[in-house]
């Protein structure tokens, strides 16, 4: 079957939700996932602007081509890897058919990335990328797209899970989404620096099944340094739902929670506490997205969210605050209004259409905001 995707056209055997229904024994193209190529392209795009020298490209889990055909439409000297022999040979078409430079070889993605040397890897796995991350970080010179789809053990769903593969200790909170977000670019910067480069967040967001996260690579071991001094830990309490966050390797939890008295304290981490992105870079991919592009729209607002999201480490739930207290829910841009007529700073943030950052404590926050029925 033919997909049109980006103004391109390729051939793939089959489409599927890959979160949904398994990675399976086949080459198949997954619809869900235009978004997050969408962005990639318009990321491609901007950090052309900021990075002139960046011209190899590596898609290391290739299937269909997909996105390797994509980043060979944009100029880009592209390599697609895979070791499924049918799905270097349907990379290989699908650039022919486009009209479109690149190479496409049948290659275990770690031992290719051991090989060579690329500006931009892509890490596009099913599951988790850690098994690729170490060879990734090794070789690469500019930029580590990564994206993970394993998000129960990241959020703390599956927590042994998230435990062994992302040696960190993930929760279950209502902001889950967060959660594995940081517990993925938490894993990404530690595996950086174990080579003395800084990872750092230039872009990343989390929808629907999988986290995204863009990395720039600075090879100065201080900078590494620096960025290892954004992980910590996050405290919070399952009672009243407030939480702290604390810099560092070490967790110092309270004893007690300080706005409700609860033994109740869940502790995670270490987790990236830093930002997420560079406002500015965020901004310039969003003027990237073009009419071409089957998600532009939904890619615009995203973008759009997340360049303007408060610089908190976890966000909080409308909807479950007000359950917590009794009472209905306000449209969120009144609730926010609110939050802001108070002397407090408050954003929406991208991880769903309920959720939003602030400074006021959970406290603060309930006394500055009305009850949707009175």
């Amino acid at each position: 079957m033919d997909v049109r995707e980006g103004g391109l056209t390729v051939e793939v055997p089959g489409a599927r939700d890959g979160a949904s229904e398994g990675a399976g024994d086949d080459v198949f193209y997954n619809p869900t996932q235009e978004l997050n190529r969408d962005v990639t392209v318009a990321t491609l795009r901007a950090y052309r602007e900021r990075d002139d020298r960046a011209s190899s490209y590596l898609d290391a889990m290739a299937a269909s081509g997909i996105r390797g055909v994509r980043a060979a439409a944009e100029g880009f000297d592209v390599t697609c890897a895979d070791l499924d022999e049918e799905a270097v040979e349907l990379a290989r078409e699908n650039l022919a058919r486009n009209g479109l430079d690149g190479e496409a070889v049948h290659r275990n993605a770690n031992a290719l990335m051991h090989d060579s040397v690329f500006d931009i890897v892509d890490l596009d796995p099913f599951g988790t990328p850690i098994p690729f991350a170490d060879a990734a970080f090794a070789n690469t010179r500019d930029l580590v797209c990564v994206t993970a789809t394993d998000t129960a053990p990241l959020c703390g769903a599956h927590q042994n899970s998230g435990i062994r593969k992302y040696s960190t200790l993930p929760q279950n909170t209502d902001y889950h989404p967060e959660m594995g977000l940081r517990v993925l670019l938490s894993a990404m910067v530690r595996t950086a620096a174990r080579y003395d480069k800084a990872a750092v967040p230039i872009l990343s967001h989390v929808t629907r099944h999988y986290a995204r996260a863009y990395l720039e690579l600075d090879a100065r071991a201080t900078k590494a340094d620096e960025l290892l001094e954004q992980l910590g830990h996050v405290y919070h309490c399952e009672d009243c739902l407030e939480r702290d966050h604390e810099f560092g390797l070490v967790a110092h939890p309270p004893e007690e929670c300080p706005a409700c008295g609860s033994s109740r304290t869940l502790v995670a981490g270490p987790l990236y506490l830093g930002p997420i992105c560079e406002p500015a870079f965020a901004e310039s991919v969003r003027e990237h997205v073009t009419e071409e592009m089957g998600e532009a729209k939904r890619a615009r607002s995203m973008l759009d969210t997340v360049a303007g999201e408060l610089d908190a480490p976890t966000h909080y739930d409308q909807h479950r605050l007000c359950k917590l207290w009794n009472r209905s829910a306000t449209g969120m841009d009144e609730f926010l209004g609110e939050l802001r007529d108070a002397g407090y700073e408050a954003t929406r943030a991208h991880y769903s259409g309920t959720a939003f950052k602030t400074d006021a404590t959970i406290a603060e926050t309930r006394a500055a905001t009305t009850d949707g029925d009175g």
